[in-house]
């Protein structure tokens, strides 16, 4: 019985986070700023989500930071996301190695 009421309150939830832009924006935004605010609030909450787990996923401060630097330089340089996942892991593992 636990296990379906948290099932419907994730459903709930999920539903009112699609609902509730519709319900307010109706109309078509015209606003600038809102508009920008609108569009790189993902990026924001994506980094603002994956930062900590970046610097407290390896248990070793200075490891995170090597796998972190390693993956923005390639991502800098446009390398593929394979590529940079790759590169940090490994780099991160080689720092731990010493």
């Amino acid at each position: 019985m636990r296990l379906f009421l948290m099932i419907a309150v994730m459903a709930v939830v999920t539903y009112l986070i699609r609902m509730i832009p519709f319900t307010f924006f109706s109309k078509k935004i015209k606003s600038k700023f809102f508009k920008s605010f609108l569009y790189y609030m993902p990026y924001a909450v994506l980094s603002a989500m994956t930062m900590p787990a970046i610097f407290y996923s390896t248990g070793d401060m200075t490891t995170a930071v090597v796998g972190t630097v390693v993956a923005v330089v390639l991502a800098y340089f446009n390398a593929p996301l394979i590529v940079v996942a790759i590169a940090a892991a490994v780099s991160a593992y080689i720092a731990g190695l010493f």
